[in-house]
């Protein structure tokens, strides 16, 4: 292309094959560092739910110490949140102890059995982990796993 003044326009741009090599760069990039990304995401989630597991032993303690035991079974807990029906623990009630009744991070409600199956004199608290499947090697619990 020529100006009215005899001089040559150069144009500058990206050719296809240039653009088609930087959206290849950016995919490798992007295969390379979202992985690492994920997996933080996840121990996150693991760890979280590890001290929400922690953390509720505290707030189950403190039930005890207002109501002479643990939550049973069938109560489940539901009763940090909501006021038990028997009326002899209602009575020494003080929640709510918690505002909602917990679930680990991915939306699922905590495992509680009193007595527990592992903690034989007071209680067993789990979450079946990531994968969702109970027993599985990802499970979080308050006991020690062999």
């Amino acid at each position: 292309m020529k100006r009215s003044n005899g001089t040559r326009v150069i144009r500058r741009a990206f050719t296809l094959l240039e653009v088609l090599m930087v959206i290849v760069i950016l995919g490798v990039l992007a295969a390379l560092i979202v992985p690492q990304f994920t997996g933080t995401q996840r121990k996150a989630e693991i760890d979280m739910t590890a001290t929400q597991i922690k953390s509720l032993e505290n707030t189950l303690e403190t039930f005890k110490l207002h109501c002479g035991r643990y939550p049973s079974t069938d109560e489940g807990l539901a009763v940090l949140v909501n006021k038990p029906d028997d009326e002899e623990i209602s009575e020494k009630w003080a929640g709510p102890y918690v505002k909602t009744p917990p679930k680990d991070a991915w939306g699922q409600d905590l495992r509680y059995e009193s007595p527990g199956q592992y903690n034989e004199t007071s209680y067993d608290l789990s979450s079946i982990g990531p994968d969702r499947q109970e027993g599985t090697e990802d499970d979080i619990t308050n006991w020690e796993k062999s």
